[in-house]
């Protein structure tokens, strides 16, 4: 007698068949597009997740974009030490608390930063495009709300 479900244990599923398979290889798709094409105006994917949640108001500490961001305090400092450098971010401390560091963009990082995006979303325009715009809005929702029901925000 066989058990509920004990067929699937000796199938192979295909790697297409396998959620985190096609998640991550979309992932790394979408990425290195991004990637190829953000290089133009000098950042990074990471780097403009970091602009994003600077210029929506999301974030308005270093430790804040750390946590909205997923990202461990020390890679945010070496992130925001970078963008720093090159002008496009500035940091002061707090004036409620002088251990807490404000982050903002500069004008410079504000035009980055519409650049960067302005071209992050022409190459989810392209990414997506095999879907079309009802496809693609239905990806993002469906995503969503996967997270959503899975403790992510």
């Amino acid at each position: 007698m066989s058990r509920p479900g004990s067929e699937a244990v000796g199938r192979v599923r295909a790697r297409d068949d396998v959620l985190g398979y096609l998640l991550k290889h979309a992932h790394l798709a979408l990425e290195h597009r991004a990637q190829a094409a953000l290089a133009a105006v000098g950042v990074t994917v990471r780097d403009l997740g970091v602009l994003r949640v600077i210029a929506s108001g999301e974030a308005q500490s270093q430790q804040e974009a750390a946590t909205v961001l997923g990202v461990d305090r020390t890679s945010m400092v070496a992130l925001l030490d970078a963008l720093e450098r090159r002008g496009i971010v500035a940091r002061r401390p707090s004036e409620q608390d002088r251990r807490r560091n404000i982050i903002a963009l500069t004008d410079h990082g504000r035009e980055v930063y519409q650049q960067a995006e302005s071209r992050y979303s022409e190459i989810e325009r392209d990414f997506t495009a095999p879907l079309g715009d009802a496809g693609a809005a239905g990806l993002r929702q469906a995503l969503r709300t996967v997270l959503s029901e899975n403790g992510h925000a």
